[in-house]
């Protein structure tokens, strides 16, 4: 189910992508406005992801972004900065080559599919699942999905292990949950 899920997915980000995301960036830096001051991870686009770069310089405060340390742990987020040296990380993400260690309180959550509960399909490796829920344990973590509009799905399908979204912000606006 999820496999089918992924798959439409993936063609309608691939579709959106190409159209540009318009004012996404700009949508995001006015929802992470309020988080001024609080430590943000942000992540570094792959393929057709939508771009939450511009938003993430923006932004008024530490930023972060995801580090794999390995299959089935949670993620590790190192300081990022636009001058940042970056090296390919696991999956050909880019990660900074160093830099301290950060405990966000607001994460920017990529994602191949959303819906109006507030549910997000992810890749299928539960990082952002495993890592939500972590930071959750310990602290108010706000979590927000950007993302194209044309990959929200009537309902996408979940497990008991997947975590919500407080926010999903498109190129059309903000969503909260």
């Amino acid at each position: 189910m999820k496999a089918e899920a992924r798959a439409q997915a993936f063609a309608a980000r691939k579709a959106a992508h190409a159209a540009g995301q318009g004012a996404a960036a700009d949508h995001l830096a006015a929802w992470l406005a309020p988080q001024r001051g609080k430590t943000l991870a942000g992540y570094m686009p792959m393929r057709t992801e939508i771009d939450p770069l511009p938003a993430m310089a923006a932004h008024d405060g530490p930023v972060c972004v995801p580090v794999i340390e390995a299959p089935g742990r949670p993620l590790l987020f190192r300081r990022w900065t636009p001058q940042s040296r970056m090296v390919p990380g696991a999956f050909g993400a880019l990660i900074p080559a160093e830099g301290e260690w950060l405990v966000p309180e607001v994460v920017i959550v990529p994602l191949v599919a959303f819906d109006a509960r507030g549910y997000r399909l992810g890749y299928g490796g539960g990082f952002y699942d495993r890592t939500l829920e972590g930071l959750r344990r310990d602290a108010p973590v706000l979590a927000v999905g950007f993302a194209f509009s044309a990959q929200e799905q009537e309902a996408v399908p979940i497990e008991a292990t997947d975590q919500p979204l407080d926010a999903l912000v498109t190129e059309k606006g903000i969503l909260t949950f």
